[in-house]
């Protein structure tokens, strides 16, 4: 909202804005998305891959600005990143190919032990298939061992952890989804309750309790979205305006959740760290 009002969109003043949520049921999106394009609208912004792909379905006209999704090439958002070429543009949440490369790292050097990460994936989420095979690669590197653990809804939860603890994993990598992130602090208290450390893809799922972040400025990227807006209610064509993508990631840091499970951090990643909290 602070980025339309930067472009000069006030709602209920020049500009009327419909939302709609599917309240964690993806399988509502789809609907949600034909009923905006029924009612006419001159623009649908969609967050997260899931609602990106239902409003992509639901029409091939009305221009869609996607946020947070990491391969729109890879989805079938657009053609390229420099000329989408379609309906759809908008800003990525990362550099797919080689971010998770990027999070095992810093897993890593916070736990330098680390053989076994479990993967928390929505299996819902077509990004999460498509980004396994750049983690995977990047754990053979490290010589690390990869579990991969599914939740679809809140309720997989707690077996999602059962199974982690069965194989004995000594670090869980949460990957970013709508569900991981509406639930980020039942996952903490999992987690606590496992001893197992994490990394996670938003900064507020530290804050909830997880113990390392590393992701975009999501403030930044939304913000962003006004710009999008404006060039097309201006008169601008989605396939002509590139995908912006993040130039760098920040590290969050839950020193009260090192000391709670024990762990003594590198002063080497403290000093990196963006943001840590007390």
């Amino acid at each position: 909202m602070q980025g339309l009002r930067e472009a000069g969109y006030v709602e209920g003043q020049n500009r009327n804005i419909e939302r709609r949520y599917a309240e964690g049921k993806a399988e509502r999106l789809p609907s949600l998305a034909a009923g905006l394009v029924r009612l006419g609208v001159s623009l649908i912004i969609t967050t997260s891959v899931p609602a990106s792909l239902a409003a992509r379905d639901a029409t091939g006209t009305v221009p869609i600005v996607f946020v947070g999704v990491a391969d729109p090439i890879g989805l079938g958002l657009v053609a390229n990143l420099a000329r989408p070429g379609g309906n759809v543009t908008g800003l990525a949440s990362i550099e797919w190919e080689s971010f998770t490369a990027k999070q095992l790292q810093v897993i890593k050097e916070a736990v330098p032990k680390t053989s076994h990460v479990a993967i928390l994936i929505n299996p819902i989420n077509r990004m999460h298939s498509l980004t396994l095979p750049q983690e995977q690669a990047a754990a053979d590197r490290m010589r690390v061992r990869l579990q991969l653990v599914e939740a679809r809804e809140a309720g997989d939860l707690e077996g999602a952890f059962e199974a982690m603890a069965r194989e004995r994993a000594d670090f869980l990598h949460v990957w970013g989804d709508p569900l991981t992130y509406a639930h980020r602090s039942r996952i903490a208290e999992l987690a606590m309750t496992h001893r197992l450390p994490t990394m996670h893809f938003f900064r507020e799922a530290v804050a909830a309790g997880g113990l390392l972040g590393l992701g975009p400025n999501w403030p930044h990227i939304w913000r962003g979205v006004g710009k999008y807006v404006d060039k097309i209610l201006k008169g601008a064509k989605p396939a002509d305006i590139p995908v912006e993508q993040p130039t760098r990631y920040e590290l969050t840091i839950n020193l009260n959740t090192a000391q709670a499970l024990g762990l003594t951090l590198p002063p080497s990643l403290l000093q990196r760290a963006d943001e840590v909290i007390h």
